[in-house]
């Protein structure tokens, strides 16, 4: 763990009013919002504060992957998102790439970020959290035993916040981290890529398509908006800063494409580069970063949001667990040593599929070699897990085991006569002992408030090879073993601490 950064005060402006809470969550995109819907289940209050002053009405990521559905489904969110569209087909940059793997939920599901930030803050407020919109963070202050905050609304309205934690999930221009001035090393932006959603426009759906000049992609939704996405080779990253207008996007896509789209009506314009940072550490003192905040990476494949979201399933029981002082000794740590090690790989892969979406000609033999191994469903399998989050493997100690760290396997359960699923048995948020057709095995303690105990038969044909497993609540599987619980008392200690 970092040790606390020095002292940001707030300059002195007057009376302000003070909100005595016990986690501040800084940015209530979908990252902040399902970091608080997290803590709120847990009963620990929580503030959220956004600089927005409402909803943003720009869908900036629209892909949600397999894993991230299943953690959505543990909360029982997924039938609030209606009935989102799926293609098992996805790529690695923008090679096809088949994302079919065993699951309930394989491919990626088209869902309008408004859509997924409306579920979660309908789900977290109703759960207790507080949101505090048009309040934009200007100080914050780690004083060794709880964190300080200062914000500003548009009307001048001071708050002076107080709290056990202070969350950063305030994107990747976080002003949490630039208030701390923690340390984010990484490479610095050499190529864009610019995109718009475009009303009006008639003009051939494109597939990462590469031609002499550049590669553009044209998706056309159903309410009619095209998503426009355009590169042209040996272009380099913008000097002036901020959002590009649409008729530097125009402009591009006519040299690449030969088409005209200056007649459609631009809803919303941006552009993303291949800047490639992530934190030295996700938690510094009682400073913690999750989401783009704490990475910053190009949104390739959807992979950023996904990233985003499941820092904060991972976090917010351990945080949880800390401020109600249950936590056992490492476990808020290992936040930090779990989600750092996996944001390094998905950044990895970033950087690989940067190189082959941006690249002009020269990388056209490495393209070649790569969609010739996709064909081999080793290769296939293994990127597809990659990209959807279901590669991911924890270091949860103990003997070894096949589910060790594993995020425990979707499956259907018999509970006496009623049918339910592993995601049905996760959605209390606590951690949960799963006993499979025989008795629970000792755990050694009673910690009922904690870990959930249920006895189950599985299916025909059940990926659950173990006569118990002991799930954390993000999930992923602590502990699996026979009847007689070896290991089992150890792994609750580590896990879920003391009565």
């Amino acid at each position: 763990m970092a040790a606390p950064h020095p002292q940001h005060r707030a300059p002195h402006a007057g009376p302000a009013k003070t909100v005595d809470t016990q986690v501040i969550v800084v940015g209530a995109g979908p990252v902040g919002l399902l970091l608080a819907g997290e803590l709120a289940l847990r009963g620990i209050r929580v503030t959220l504060i956004e600089r927005r002053h409402g909803p943003d009405t720009a869908s900036r990521a629209s892909t949600l992957h397999a894993r991230t559905m299943e953690v959505l489904d543990s909360r029982g969110l997924l039938a609030d998102l209606g009935r989102p569209p799926c293609e098992v087909r996805g790529h690695f940059g923008g090679i096809p790439l088949d994302l079919t793997l065993p699951g309930p939920y394989p491919g990626q599901w088209k869902v309008a970020q408004t859509k997924t930030e409306a579920v979660l803050e309908e789900w977290a407020l109703g759960l207790g959290a507080d949101l505090k919109c048009g309040h934009t963070l200007h100080a914050v202050d780690d004083r060794g035993s709880h964190v300080e905050a200062a914000a500003t609304s548009r009307h001048g309205t001071r708050l002076m916040l107080r709290a056990d934690y202070l969350v950063a999930c305030d994107g990747q221009d976080s002003t949490v981290r630039a208030l701390t001035k923690a340390d984010f090393p990484g490479t610095p932006a050499a190529r864009e890529l610019l995109r718009a959603d475009v009303q009006g426009l008639n003009i051939p759906n494109r597939r990462f398509e590469r031609l002499p000049g550049g590669f553009a992609v044209a998706a056309r939704n159903p309410a009619g908006v095209t998503r426009v996405m355009v590169h042209a080779f040996g272009t380099t990253v913008r000097e002036h800063p901020g959002e590009p207008h649409y008729d530097e996007v125009a402009a591009a896509w006519k040299q690449v494409t030969g088409e005209d789209i200056t007649a459609g009506t631009p809803l919303w314009v941006n552009r993303f580069d291949d800047e490639n940072r992530i934190l030295t550490h996700y938690r510094h003192g009682r400073i913690l970063f999750a989401g783009d905040a704490a990475h910053r990476q190009m949104p390739i494949s959807g992979q950023a949001l996904n990233l985003g979201l499941q820092d904060a399933y991972n976090l917010g029981w351990k945080l949880a667990a800390a401020v109600d002082r249950t936590a056992p000794a490492g476990l808020l740590d290992s936040y930090d040593s779990e989600r750092a090690a996996v944001g390094a790989a998905v950044l990895g892969n970033i950087r690989a599929q940067a190189l082959l979406l941006l690249g002009g000609p020269e990388i056209e033999p490495l393209r070649t070699v790569l969609a010739e191994l996709i064909a081999h469903e080793a290769v296939r399998a293994r990127l597809a897990a990659m990209i959807s989050g279901l590669d991911i493997r924890y270091d949860v100690g103990g003997p070894e085991h096949p589910l060790h760290g594993m995020r425990l396997p979707p499956t259907g359960l018999r509970t006496g006569a009623a049918r339910c699923t592993t995601a049905d048995l996760l959605r209390s948020g606590r951690g949960l002992l799963l006993a499979l057709d025989g008795p629970p095995p000792p755990m050694g303690t009673a910690l009922a408030d904690r870990i959930d105990t249920v006895t189950a038969q599985t299916e025909p044909g059940s990926p659950l090879n173990a006569g118990a497993v002991l799930v954390r609540p993000d999930g992923y599987v602590a502990w699996a073993g026979a009847e007689d619980g070896a290991g089992l008392a150890e792994a609750v200690q580590r896990w879920f601490g003391s009565p």
